[in-house]
């Protein structure tokens, strides 16, 4: 059944009314509220707030490496620090080093461009930050709903944005009611914030539906695939923070990697392929396995008997797409009715490798403009406050800084790292020139035919491992029967087009074993989907180079639930 024949029979929906809906309950969705209940206290109003989650609880599906810039938090509670933010380990080294095969060169600290250097920053979990804002909305009067994704953009009658409706549960894998069926729900605000992350599968919609980025450059992404580590003392080293870039990386394709140590012995580490590489063979989660195998990083992870060295446990695993295409990219972030924050919106700065501080700054703005518009009696029209705000605060000072960083590099690796030395270290962001990208990263990729197939080594279950156990790791679960949320428009596309022409790339490219080229009784191919891997890193809704991929929400809670990433 559709959802039209759905409502047909079973609606209609139960509807609940806010001042202000807010669409992910991140740290950009939360900051918002945050701000929105500060404001009413300060004013002795009153703003109705909601924050609805797809995950099982706020900071489940949050995944970041992540340095924090605590710049904004400081803005939005600047006592923090007294009321048990997680932001226990700060910076204390930083390091850039470019990596060969088997050596490596380390750059000087005093070469690194400010965007390298992390002096008053802090090594976190992001999920652990965002479950203590989820506490510090909710003690503000915040209503969250956790496990409730928003499927569905409402409109009202003059096109402008009403709500959203959150996903039916209880639907079979065939499309129909079952026995636990319960019909989604309405939210309807007089304005409503979309904050679900890069890529998110509303804004999307949004962005196509009122052209927002009409003018401006395609916006490019990059997939962190992340692991964290248990180490051995002898090799930790509290707030080292070490930058790659390099090996196992060829000179054309843009991609980088890092290890934090944080506190209790622990390291988080992860690898950054940008999305606009070529070769249809390269597989992301292979290439961050294989750097671990370079001796300077894989000397914090092996064991060594003769110095009273234990091997590392490997304790967590995730994947994410960001936003990577910074001010050139960004959309127009409001339309009727609503507007885009933080990673959804595309505000990471790539150069810094850092979205949380934009995402808090973005919802702080984006909450005052609603409460001003709410309290003189508007809705559902454009906050054109938040974006003339951004554009006068330190945060658009400092995309525009780095506003070329991404797109040097399709000009190859030793061409990017000059230019951006010269951009970020010697003309300290004053740059005369702009760089424009003229396509989307899909649009990147080459026939398999034009391309050399890329052997990746085994894994030896020690130090590299296979995708299924890395998805393992990550508590992800999905209800087996629910419709597959990873939809195909054209269903003999992925064996016609992109197994015949490109070799498959999404066998490649997913960082969690969801698709998956098998031969049929008959001995053709098919393409198996195996969605309940699905880590929600919408890698798949960006690469495809057909486009013929849609991810869409499956039911409430399903996906990774990630502890301490």
């Amino acid at each position: 059944m559709t959802n039209e024949e759905i409502l047909a029979q079973y609606g209609p929906r139960e509807a609940m009314e806010y001042d202000v809906v807010i669409v992910g309950g991140g740290p950009g969705g939360l900051a918002t509220a945050i701000r929105l209940k500060q404001l009413a206290a300060e004013k002795g109003t009153d703003v109705s707030v909601v924050v609805l989650e797809k995950g099982s609880e706020p900071g489940a599906h949050i995944l970041s490496g992540a340095i924090m810039d605590p710049r904004a938090l400081s803005e939005l509670i600047p006592d923090w620090k007294a009321k048990g933010a997680p932001l226990n380990q700060p910076v204390t080294d930083d390091a850039m080093v470019f990596l060969g095969p088997k050596g490596s060169v380390r750059t000087p600290n005093f070469l690194l461009p400010q965007c390298f250097q992390n002096h008053g920053n802090y090594i976190v979990s992001l999920g652990n930050v965002t479950r203590w804002l989820a506490e510090q909305a909710e003690a503000l009067g915040v209503e969250i709903f956790p496990g409730f994704p928003a499927a569905e953009v409402l409109y009202n009658a003059d096109g402008s944005v009403k709500g959203v409706a959150t996903g039916n549960m209880g639907i079979s894998k065939e499309g129909e009611p079952t026995a636990d069926f319960q019909l989604g729900m309405e939210l309807h605000g007089k304005y409503t914030i979309f904050a679900e992350g890069a890529r998110g599968h509303l804004g999307r919609q949004l962005i196509a539906r009122f052209q927002l980025d009409a003018g401006k450059d395609p916006q490019t992404y990059g997939l962190g695939v992340k692991e964290v580590w248990e180490i051995d003392p002898k090799r930790h080293q509290p707030g080292f923070v070490l930058h790659t870039a390099g090996w196992p990386m060829d000179s054309n394709t843009y991609g980088g990697a890092f290890l934090y140590h944080m506190e209790d012995n622990k390291v988080t580490m992860g690898f950054i392929t940008g999305l606009d590489y070529a070769n249809p063979y390269l597989s992301p989660f292979e290439e961050m396995q294989r750097w671990k195998t370079h001796p300077n990083i894989r000397w914090y992870l092996e064991g060594d008997e003769a110095a009273g060295v234990k091997p590392a446990k490997r304790i967590g695993y995730g994947a994410r797409a960001i936003t990577a295409g910074g001010l050139l990219s960004l959309p127009k972030t409001v339309f009727p009715g609503g507007a885009l924050i933080g990673c959804e919106a595309g505000y990471l700065n790539v150069s810094r490798i850092k979205g949380s501080h934009a995402a808090i700054k973005t919802g702080m703005l984006a909450a005052e403009a609603a409460y001003d518009a709410v309290t003189n009696g508007r809705q559902h029209d454009e906050l054109s406050a938040y974006p003339a705000a951004f554009e006068k605060s330190w945060l658009h000072a400092e995309l525009n800084k780095s506003r070329n960083f991404k797109a040097w590099f399709k000009k190859g690796l030793t061409t990017a790292t000059l230019m951006n030395g010269i951009e970020q270290f010697v003309l300290k962001g004053n740059i005369p020139w702009t760089l424009h990208r003229d396509k989307p990263d899909y649009a990147y990729l080459k026939p398999a035919a034009d391309c050399q197939p890329i052997v990746y080594p085994k894994p030896d279950g020690k130090l590299t491992f296979d995708r299924l156990s890395s998805v393992f790791i990550s508590n992800t679960n999905h209800a087996e029967n629910q419709p597959a949320h990873l939809t195909l428009k054209d269903a003999s596309v992925p064996v016609n087009i992109n197994l015949a022409k490109y070799a498959g790339p999404e066998a490649r490219y997913c960082p969690a074993g969801v698709y998956e080229f098998v031969k049929t009784p008959e001995n053709t191919d098919r393409l198996q989907i195996n969605a309940q891997n699905c880590v929600h890193c919408k890698t798949c809704d960006i690469k495809d180079p057909t486009q013929n991929i849609v991810w869409v929400t499956p039911e409430g809670g399903g996906g990774p639930n990630y502890s301490g990433m």
